[in-house]
């Protein structure tokens, strides 16, 4: 058994000793005449006076607290503040499990989708333009020969309104009162449109009838060039009586001009007087009307009921081109996607350009013919009789010259050389 410690023992007036230290109970194996072996004595420290050798811990007493900003008064104890139940703890089931979590809602990235519906758009838009321009019919209408002219400031359109019949059903000859197949194509309508670097384009007529030379057929109407040798040999015909080098070509017949018409919805006109042709079956009203597709391919061929003939059937013609482009780039026109399909799928199917041309061309055509338009006639100086060629129409030379002149020069003409008639 284990030894008990040794008992601190009390003086009569109550202090407690210093235990004793316990004999160590001699060895066994030591003789009683052997002296017990000597042990080094602990060192103690030297004692203090009054003191008795026993080492206490000093009395520790916790003493009062007193809040200096409050003396003589007990701060009163801080409680914690409560603690509201989180909707947690409000809506858990009693005896069940606590709701699941909300779930995070996804961010929508409207950015994302409004770029993805602008490349839809984009990508559609582009592949409706290449369909559009595909569909065109083109030819080599501008090709290059010995000695022609140099390229020209500013851009040069020739436009060329033909009586071909082609494509057309008998019963469409009949609606629109084209009076049969003709042969050959011949070009009713020759216009330059000459588009300025600033300022705005001028219209310019030339007449049917217009005494020129052609290349290889000596002088003849010009209009006879196209019969002769198509678009090529007209468009040489041009440069070389005008000095101006065409840059591009664009040709219609007589159910192009219907269809584009009704594509728009039609185009407003005005006749001075009402005409009355029996002989064509052709009756127009006088004064400004709508007009649909037949009733405007009326309008642009009659010159037997007119006072000038075809001197004011170029005047009509300019009016038809000029409201048509203007209908065709109207709000109206451009804010309703049936009526801007019907414009530009039929104007795909009724237009022939030359091979370098592109729909985007047409366009700009198009913007160019809008607002402010300088139209006006070739500078006319009478009409003659000749044997091969019938009565013919002679251009102003001198006149006619400058006005080229200045057109090739890219500058706009003064208006002593605008002339709309006789």
């Amino acid at each position: 058994m284990n030894a008990e410690p040794p008992q601190p023992s009390r003086d009569p007036d109550g202090t407690r000793r210093a235990p004793t230290p316990r004999q160590r109970p001699p060895d066994q194996n030591q003789a009683w005449s052997q002296q017990p072996p000597q042990r080094h004595p602990r060192q103690q420290s030297p004692q203090r006076p009054g003191d008795d050798g026993i080492r206490y811990a000093p009395r520790q007493v916790p003493e009062r607290f007193e809040d200096p900003r409050y003396p003589g008064q007990r701060p009163a104890p801080q409680r914690p503040a409560p603690q509201r139940p989180t909707p947690q703890q409000v809506n858990r089931p009693p005896g069940g499990r606590p709701p699941a979590p909300p779930r995070r809602r996804k961010r929508r990235h409207w950015g994302r989708r409004i770029a993805l519906l602008l490349l839809v758009l984009l990508l559609g838009l582009g592949g409706v333009v290449f369909y559009l321009d595909q569909s065109i019919t083109r030819i080599d209408a501008l090709p290059n020969y010995p000695g022609r002219i140099a390229d020209t400031p500013g851009t040069n359109w020739l436009i060329v309104g033909s009586d071909s019949r082609t494509g057309m059903s008998p019963e469409e000859e009949q609606a629109l009162n084209t009076g049969g197949d003709t042969g050959a194509g011949h070009s009713d309508t020759i216009m330059i449109l000459h588009i300025a670097k600033s300022g705005p384009a001028t219209l310019v007529s030339l007449p049917r009838d217009s005494y020129v030379p052609i290349p290889g057929n000596g002088r003849d109407k010009i209009n006879a060039a196209f019969a002769i040798g198509g678009a090529p040999l007209l468009a040489q015909t041009v440069e070389e009586a005008t000095g101006l080098r065409m840059d591009h070509y664009a040709e219609i017949g007589f159910g192009g001009f219907s269809n584009i018409v009704d594509g728009i919805g039609g185009i407003d006109l005005c006749l001075d007087a009402p005409v009355d042709d029996p002989d064509h079956n052709i009756f127009l009203p006088g004064g400004c009307n709508e007009y649909d597709g037949a009733k405007a391919l009326d309008f642009v061929r009659e010159r037997y009921g007119l006072d000038n003939s075809d001197i004011d059937r170029m005047n009509n013609q300019r009016q038809f081109l000029s409201a048509l482009v203007n209908g065709a780039t109207s709000p109206s026109t451009f804010l309703n996607p049936f009526r801007l399909w019907g414009l530009a799928s039929n104007a795909a199917k009724s237009l022939t350009i030359d091979n370098g041309d592109h729909i985007w061309n047409l366009a700009g055509l198009a913007w160019a013919m809008r607002g402010d338009l300088i139209t006006t006639t070739v500078p006319i100086g009478g009409f003659e009789d000749t044997e091969s060629s019938g009565n013919v129409l002679l251009w102003d030379r001198d006149r006619a010259s400058q006005f080229f002149d200045y057109l090739a020069r890219d500058q706009q003409l003064p208006p002593e050389l605008i002339t709309v008639g006789l």
